[in-house]
């Protein structure tokens, strides 16, 4: 943090740096993040819910840093989306609308209190002096001027509460309504002068904690964090979660595919060093949900998702981003699904080619953690949430437990 000191000093006084003294260079990282795109069906809130309303926002930042500065998206805006206000403030926890208001402060951009932000661009508040410890809860509120179009991250698994009106100062929120979404909440940005690195996870809805619990901060990139910081060796390191449910290397689902957004959601982000990439399982259990294909057609689909990666891992090690792939799990017995010999053989091809040296940097396999060792091609019971595809807390503990933080050296 820099603050301009007046300092009273007599004309013939010399100010000098000791020798060996360390000047500070200060950068930004990414201390959270959400992938942001167009909400549909029931994530969709209805027309009129946040017209002339404050919304407020709860974000935990992963690594700590001296100032903040948040990254407001309208990406999926069709017209340019105005935000009438906005603030930010340490929250009094996960799960309610207060905050302290000893830390409220007023967001601005380019010195302004309100902002227009173009069609499918974000935009970057000016940074502000609330330093943050890794793990600290954060309140974002904005104020909408009309009604936003809406572009959300709809899986938050962290509640949201609005009300109508100028409510951005307003400690307690009294009475505000509530819904579990994040909406035009792309980032929020540390600066500290201590060099950090970024990991950025990129997935579909085992990566965005389906199964994990409400406001609870158990998905395994949360497990991940809290181990980084409680090592004194890692706590230059954050991790962001750009997992989003439904998501697909090949074809667009619940939000883009993923080579459509890796260069925003994971090269774009400010100090990123390295990604974990855990997709795959949707690619492979949508080629036959609504009827059977030829072997011929299975052979050509493994070929595809693995020339996805490919092009993820050449594009990634272009920026110098250090590459890490995750096995895909066994999802046998998924009732939306319906998995049988042939799909599992897929998956098999797959994390043979995720595992083989060489493609990737390095592997973390959750596919070996996860699985029934009675039953490989069925999730563990204790770490099943009752669909036999996505993990339960207690799954999502052992997939973030089984990261060697060695990884991130």
């Amino acid at each position: 943090m820099h603050r301009l000191v007046p300092l009273i000093l007599p004309i013939a006084l010399t100010v000098t740096t000791p020798a060996g003294a360390k000047i500070c260079t200060p950068a930004w990282v990414a201390g959270w993040a959400s992938a942001q795109f167009r909400p549909a069906g029931d994530a969709q809130l209805p027309v009129g819910t946040l017209t002339d309303r404050t919304l407020r926002q709860i974000v935990r930042p992963s690594i700590a840093g001296d100032r903040l500065r948040v990254r407001f998206s309208n990406l999926a805006g069709t017209k340019p989306l105005r935000i009438a206000g906005a603030s930010i403030a340490r929250a009094r926890g996960p799960a309610a609308a207060s905050v302290d208001p000893g830390t409220l402060i007023s967001l601005r951009f380019d010195g302004a209190p309100e902002v227009v932000i173009p069609a499918g661009a974000d935009y970057l508040s000016d940074p502000v002096s609330l330093p943050a410890k890794a793990l600290d809860t954060i309140a974002i509120s904005i104020r909408y001027g009309g009604e936003p179009e809406q572009t959300s991250h709809p899986g938050s698994r962290a509640t949201s509460w609005h009300l109508p009106g100028d409510h951005l100062t307003d400690a307690t929120m009294a009475g505000a309504a509530s819904f579990d979404h994040w909406f035009n909440l792309a980032a929020l940005e540390v600066e500290r002068c201590a060099p950090a690195k970024l990991i950025v996870a990129l997935g579909d809805s085992i990566t965005d904690g389906k199964g994990s619990t409400t406001n609870g901060n158990d998905r395994w990139t949360d497990v991940l964090a809290q181990r980084l910081q409680a090592d004194p060796k890692h706590r230059d390191v954050a991790i962001v979660n750009q997992g989003i449910g439904g998501n697909r290397l090949l074809d667009d689902g619940l939000g883009p595919n993923a080579l459509a957004r890796l260069d925003r959601d994971v090269l774009a982000q400010p100090g990123v060093s390295h990604m974990i990439l855990l997709e795959g399982i949707n690619d492979l259990g949508m080629l036959t949900r609504d009827a059977p294909v030829s072997e011929d057609a299975h052979r050509a689909h493994v070929a595809r998702i693995i020339g996805a990666y490919r092009q993820i891992i050449a594009r990634a090690r272009a920026k110098g981003v250090k590459v890490i792939g995750a096995t895909i799990m066994p999802f046998v017995g998924n009732d939306y699904y319906h998995a049988d010999a042939q799909n599992e053989a897929d998956r098999q091809a797959v994390n043979g080619w995720i595992r083989t040296p060489g493609n990737f940097e390095a592997v973390i396999d959750f596919d070996r953690v996860t699985r029934d060792p009675a039953h490989p091609d069925r999730l563990l019971p204790a770490y099943d949430d009752g669909d036999a595809l996505h993990p339960s807390p207690t799954g999502y503990k052992a997939m973030g437990e089984a990261i060697p933080l060695s990884l991130f050296d």
